[in-house]
């Protein structure tokens, strides 16, 4: 078992993190023992993350007692093994505007004590920013399907944010635009984008997610 960054490994061709919550599975993923220690499998079509580490990423923050504000948490797929990775030192606040996806994540949080959901638009931070200065996050995670990805990007890290702090978005031209080219579209979002940030690295998801890129940025 090698380990690609700090709780990710990659073993038997597939990416792995230590399970949290040993015994429990979050979307039916692989888990397997090794030396004593049980680990679940990342799978880079189930999580735009593991598709960017599978594609070559080399900047990877998130370490053990890293805090999060995840916009798009969903139901939980990508942020278990974010969870798992951070450990019970770290700390997630994910929101979601869809009450389907959380109720499901709340089953998962039920165990996952480092995952907190909140309900609601990640357009309007306000809504939740009182909870969230109180986590203090350094990181800023965000996979949402509007046409503003960017815009809702920015207004997230301005509010949150400090200088040095990472952010870590999957973008998706076509939620974006239907019609215009998705290179057109990525560089119209990366000039957005510049506003509050400096692109340290970029990664096209295909195969696992067409139209898709993953950029790493740290808060200027």
């Amino acid at each position: 078992m090698r380990e690609l960054f700090p709780g990710v490994y990659k073993w038997k061709g597939k990416l792995w993190t230590k399970n949290l919550v040993p015994g429990q599975r979050v979307y039916n993923e692989r888990l397997e023992a090794y030396e004593g220690i049980e680990y679940r499998s990342w799978d880079p079509f189930r999580s735009k993350l593991a598709a960017a580490i599978v594609k070559k990423l080399k900047n990877f923050p998130i370490r053990s007692g890293s805090r999060l504000l995840y916009l798009g948490i969903a139901e939980g797929t990508t942020a278990s093994h974010i969870s798992d990775i951070i450990g019970k030192k770290g700390v997630i606040f994910g929101v979601d505007i869809s009450e389907k996806c959380l109720a499901k994540l709340l089953q998962v949080c039920e165990k996952r004590k480092n995952i907190i959901p909140f309900l609601g638009d990640a357009n309007k931070p306000e809504s939740y920013a009182e909870y969230v200065k109180e986590i203090k996050p350094t990181i800023l995670y965000q996979d949402v399907s509007q046409k503003n990805q960017a815009e809702i990007f920015n207004k997230n890290a301005k509010l949150f944010l400090k200088k040095g702090d990472f952010g870590l978005l999957a973008l998706k031209a076509p939620s974006i635009s239907s019609t215009k080219k998705p290179s057109r579209v990525f560089r119209k979002q990366e000039k957005i984008l510049l506003d509050e940030f400096i692109i340290v690295e970029t990664v096209p998801l295909a195969p696992f997610e067409k139209k898709h890129r993953f950029y790493v940025l740290k808060k200027r």
